[in-house]
């Protein structure tokens, strides 16, 4: 319970990016909202590794957590501002950045004193924690310059964060003690990221109350994710657990992280798309949009490139996983780049309708396509490969 505590507070930091790129949806936002995904995204992940070798919910463990905590509430609150410097000393960009620092320090605390009486994770985080400390400095440099050389320097620091730990790990691999935990683990995340991504688009700023049409955007964009839920969540998830399970002990380490560090990664940032999307179809039918007959490129984009995103992160996740994929999966992964410059110019409530009825469609199709144990593949899927 305790971690679902933690995960709740790391999960609002996720949707103040959605206010952070609804402030000003433009190309560049949409790409510093990207950027600020993955480093809070990437902060997160070892805390799944954390509570996998140790309670965290007991004695100085929690104290620390709590530390890591607080340090994720911070810098949630100043999210929306997080490109905007002011005279204080302690601005946003910095403000986020030291924070970032204090959660990411309390990880290499907490897992250095469980290392000490795990020698194979002493000699895991002896190559993990260089490139965690390297990245603070980008990092804070970035923060105190601003403009364009924060965003190249929070990417330079992002980079070296998930390069070097990729490269740490594949020397040698964390453990993972408890299969079930880890991936239980991801999958809350993913469902609270779908719920609280909703409630951020229905609970923004508004200048009236919502009036029909925005109520009816409103359930349609329920019924998207309902949507998105049935993806995951209905057979794939039970059956890349199972199949994770019997991978031999001295891989399984490696193929978990794989799978649910880079397939469960994107899925999250795709959903949070998603609701930006519902949130600006929303805005668009009140009195804020000074353009409320299309869609526009920007929101298009975030309803329709980031519902590409999670079916192909599925696949992906798929592939790692259960290792089969019907190519028809593929096309229709695909299929919403292709619907985006039509979404662009439909009027708001119009697009968002095309989107539900697409992927109301996907899950019928998965569902008939798809056997009750995906792990056994039906005519027509090649296992393995696409």
């Amino acid at each position: 319970m305790f971690e679902i505590f933690f995960d709740l507070v790391f999960v609002f930091a996720l949707t103040r990016v959605i206010t952070f790129m609804a402030g000003s949806p433009t190309a560049l936002t949409l790409a510093q909202g990207l950027l600020l995904l993955l480093l809070l995204l990437y902060s997160w992940g070892p805390y799944t590794w954390v509570g996998n070798l140790v309670r965290p919910d007991v004695g100085l463990v929690r104290a620390a957590t709590l530390v890591a905590m607080a340090a994720i509430f911070v810098a949630a609150l100043v999210l929306p501002d997080a490109w905007k410097q002011s005279p204080e000393l302690f601005d946003a960009p910095l403000t986020l950045a030291l924070a970032y620092v204090v959660g990411r320090a309390v990880q290499l605390v907490i897992l250095f004193w469980v290392s000490a009486t795990n020698p194979p994770l002493r000699s895991t985080l002896r190559f993990f924690r260089v490139p965690v400390i390297l990245a603070w400095l980008p990092l804070i440099g970035g923060a105190l310059l601003g403009g364009a050389a924060q965003t190249v320097l929070w990417t330079v620091a992002l980079l070296v964060d998930i390069g070097g730990a990729r490269i740490a790990s594949a020397f040698r691999p964390w453990q993972v003690r408890s299969l079930d935990h880890f991936t239980e683990r991801f999958g809350l995340v993913l469902i609270i990221a779908l719920g609280e991504s909703l409630i951020s688009a229905g609970a923004g700023p508004r200048t009236m109350a919502p009036v029909g049409a925005a109520v009816l955007a409103a359930l349609l964009g329920l019924t998207t994710t309902v949507c998105l839920w049935w993806l995951y969540f209905d057979r794939l998830a039970p059956a890349a657990r199972e199949a994770v399970s019997n991978v031999p002990d001295e891989r399984r380490a490696s193929v978990a992280g794989d799978a649910y560090g880079i397939g469960h990664s994107p899925l999250i940032i795709g959903a949070i798309y998603v609701a930006l999307g519902i949130e600006e179809v929303i805005a668009r039918l009140t009195e804020e949009s000074a353009h409320p007959d299309r869609l526009g490129w920007e929101a298009a984009t975030a309803l329709y490139g980031g519902t590409a995103l999670y079916l192909l992160s599925r696949l992906v996740f798929r592939r790692l996983t259960v290792r089969v994929v019907c190519p028809a999966q593929v096309v229709a992964a695909l299929l919403p780049l292709a619907l985006l410059p039509i979404g662009r110019s439909l009027p708001p409530l119009a697009a968002l309708t095309l989107l539900t009825v697409f992927l109301v469609a996907v899950t019928w199709f998965e569902r008939r396509i798809e056997p009750p144990d995906p792990t056994q593949p039906r005519p027509g899927y090649r296992a393995g490969k696409t």
